[in-house]
């Protein structure tokens, strides 16, 4: 799933050829013609995420300084490029202290709006990576803080939203490095005990001989070294949520004493005379089969089932490839502005090599990829060679000049992504996926489908679409080479613009 730009104008023709430059530089359009049809899709839970917006200023109803007042107003951070034919200082003031992102002058030109584009999504990933790390040390994540895009992800945060409004408890469970720690932080930064401590326990990490001190506390003197009071995760969260990973590794003892704390509310320290009552909510997680360690006796099957009360599994990252993009782009954003490097562009080739990688550590795995390549990088673009550890599975994977690389992971062979050729250009850091490569040449029908000839203003409307995309907007040298005024292009569009063909693509000047 692509980066998905929206893009809102009146005006039919500039839709069009903003839409046409949109997909060219390899994202996903989603257009509508007014301020409060932006609105609607920006703000309506159920609309795809949108990575930026380019706006029209001037339009009926609602207008651009309206829409950016109300994004403003609901909090929406999504970053805006506003447009216009009037690029007076006044309303290029006005619109940056709406919260625009840039500001370009209509005919805006490709590489233009490229640019802006580039810059806009950059900065908003920048943004979300640092925001996603304060909240996470705050407990204040939320589910707006994951980046995915993908269906079977959805699924999974779906069923966490839901249990985020209420107590239940939450077994998480998925391969290591997926991410199950941040999804319980979203569950409890979503939830009424939000202002409330989230306390993570690594259980796996605590020695058999100290996992009932940790938990549940112990008195002074009550076994050697215990020279102070100690209250126990259990106490420290009480009124938030305690998340208990890898809680298969707990000891049997320790189960015993963890079924009694979730059934009566309450915990006794070690040494201590009497019980302390608690209100806590507790997420589970697992890089295992549960149900396999109480079938062989390591785990308890009456917590289990205490735990087991509402199961989440998330997918690992090679069931989930649309994210990768995404991933690569927020840690990318966030690795240059820690290590001061300015790295501009990835490679087309690199990006379809992690696309096609089978991760066995997920998402940390990724994240640690984009670290060593940042580091190790000397030029300001990625490619291939930065990413020397990745490998396709199953055999070799073609570069862009046709080198191979030799298997690493034993894994059955996924859907390869288009990669692009040797000739074409690399692709931004924030231009992910892969933009295809503009047309080298066109062919013209002369016959329609019922076999006559086709009308010369069907063929000539063709001609004009051909010249502007082939050219990439620029509307002077469009008109040069068709050896027609400017004027007379336009109106040519504003025809051809009252019976629009599929793809078509055009633009005209607004006074």
């Amino acid at each position: 799933m692509s980066t998905r730009i929206l893009i809102a104008d009146d005006d039919a023709v500039q839709r069009r050829l903003i839409e046409n430059m949109v997909q060219r530089f390899g994202y996903e359009a989603v257009v509508v013609d007014s301020g409060d049809a932006a609105l609607a899709t920006l703000i309506s839970p159920d609309a795809p995420t949108i990575d930026a917006v380019v706006l029209d200023l001037v339009m009926p109803g609602l207008d651009g300084m309206g829409v950016l007042s109300k994004m403003r107003e609901a909090g929406i951070a999504t970053p805006v490029i506003v447009q216009t034919a009037h690029g007076g200082i006044d309303n290029v003031v006005s619109a940056m202290r709406a919260g625009a992102q840039d500001f370009v002058v209509k005919p805006v030109g490709a590489e233009r709006l490229q640019v802006s584009l580039r810059n806009a999504l950059t900065t908003s990933a920048l943004k979300g990576e640092l925001q996603r790390i304060r909240h996470s040390r705050e407990g204040r994540l939320t589910f707006r803080d994951i980046v995915t895009r993908s269906e079977a992800m959805d699924k999974v945060l779906r069923m966490a939203r839901k249990a985020a409004g209420s107590g239940i408890p939450v077994l998480i469970e998925g391969e290591s490095g997926v991410g199950k720690e941040l999804i319980a932080r979203a569950i409890h930064g979503s939830s009424e005990r939000s202002s409330k401590p989230f306390i993570a326990v690594n259980c796996g990490a605590i020695p058999d001989n100290l996992v009932e001190s940790i938990l549940f506390g112990h008195e002074k003197g009550a076994f050697t070294g215990a020279t102070e009071k100690h209250t126990g995760k259990f106490v420290e969260a009480s009124g938030g949520t305690l998340f208990l990973d890898e809680v298969s590794e707990l000891p049997l003892s320790a189960q015993v004493k963890l079924l009694r704390a979730l059934q009566e509310g309450e915990v006794e320290a070690v040494g201590g005379r009497r019980p302390v009552k608690v209100d806590v909510r507790i997420i589970s997680a697992t890089n295992r089969q549960l149900l396999d360690h109480v079938k062989a006796g390591h785990f308890r099957e009456d917590l289990f089932y205490r735990l087991h009360v509402l199961p989440l599994t998330v997918p690992p990252l090679r069931n989930r490839r649309e994210d990768i993009p995404h991933l690569l782009r927020h840690f990318l954003a966030r690795f240059c502005a820690e290590e001061n490097r300015h790295i501009t562009s990835v490679d087309g080739n690199a990006i379809a090599l992690l696309s096609q990688a089978e991760w066995p550590g997920n998402v940390r795995q990724l994240e640690n990829t984009v670290y060593r390549a940042v580091v190790m990088s000397e030029g300001d673009g990625l490619g291939i060679a930065d990413f020397p550890q990745v490998t396709v599975p199953g055999g070799a994977f073609a570069g862009a000049h046709g080198d191979a690389e030799p298997p690493m992971l034993a894994a059955p062979p996924v859907a390869p992504l288009q990669i692009m050729p040797a000739a074409a250009p690399v692709v931004a850091a924030a231009d992910i996926p892969i933009a295809p490569p503009l047309p080298a040449a066109g062919t013209l029908a002369m016959l329609a489908h019922d076999g006559e000839v086709r009308p010369l203003e069907d063929m000539e409307a063709e001609i004009i679409r051909f010249a502007i995309s082939y050219y990439r907007g620029q509307m002077s040298e469009v008109a040069r080479r068709l050896k027609i005024g400017r004027s007379t292009l336009y109106r040519k569009l504003d025809d051809a613009a009252a019976e629009p063909a599929p793809g078509s693509a055009g633009a005209r000047d607004r006074d």
